[in-house]
């Protein structure tokens, strides 16, 4: 069940669920707010809720305005592209092989076919990196499950127009953005310890905040560094 609430020029979408808790979010990339509360809870009770954390929102709000944007990307020679942190330059090969993507010293290879559309290149670089991430993965979950004392039952790599990745308790799976194969690699781990730690607690609460600080001391650097960091044209903050 859906409703809204007005604060000043702000307006908040409230959608009720079975939860025991409220929960805010602020959504890229303009910062549309959403609050998840229990399906029983009064709209004034959510709205006191809502006043009280305008200034937290406007904060947010205002990151992901300023947040860099890239320039888009036309797959083309001497284009810069990143990977794992790290920028090379394009070297597009056109010829009548398979079509590939390899590395090599400071460059980023791209064999096509000569009669590819850019839409095609975009495609074959996508999945290259969803690739990457997805051999990076289970390494990284290893490590960290162990650390945390979870366990997921299964990981998804995909691209997200708004989100560096996200969890489902229920499920205990949680989804990455092909994305972060671009970043360094400390922020990969941020991204899969902050969804880890939703097994243990779902929402961006206090114990949240102290299970974070627990199992990673550094966490809020590496969210400032993912945060400041320039994202695809139509993208965000975490």
């Amino acid at each position: 069940m859906k409703s809204q609430i007005q604060i000043g020029e702000m307006a908040l979408e409230v959608v009720r669920k079975n939860i025991k808790n409220v929960h805010l979010s602020v959504h890229p990339p303009l910062g549309r707010v959403t609050i998840s509360a229990p399906i029983h809870m009064e709209l004034d009770t959510i709205r006191v809720f809502a006043v009280a954390k305008v200034g937290w929102i406007r904060q947010q709000q205002a990151l992901m305005k300023s947040q860099d944007r890239e320039t888009l990307r036309e797959i083309i020679n001497r284009e810069s592209h990143y990977v794992w942190g790290e920028r090379y330059l394009m070297k597009v090969i056109e010829s009548d092989v398979a079509a590939s993507i390899s590395l090599n010293h400071k460059h980023i290879v791209v064999r096509v076919r000569p009669a590819w559309h850019e839409d095609k290149k975009h495609e074959l670089l996508d999945s290259w990196y969803r690739l990457q991430l997805a051999e990076a993965l289970p390494g990284i979950l290893r490590k960290w499950e162990k650390k945390i004392g979870v366990q997921v039952s299964g990981f998804f790599v995909r691209r997200m127009k708004t989100k560096w990745g996200s969890c489902n308790p229920h499920a205990r799976t949680i989804r990455l953005n092909t994305d972060l194969a671009k970043k360094p690699r400390e922020c990969l781990e941020y991204v899969v310890v902050h969804e880890l730690v939703h097994l243990l607690e779902p929402s961006h609460n206090d114990r949240f905040i102290q299970l974070m600080d627990h199992y990673m001391p550094k966490w809020q650097s590496h969210r400032q560094l993912l945060n400041s960091l320039p994202v695809r044209h139509e993208s965000w903050a975490y």
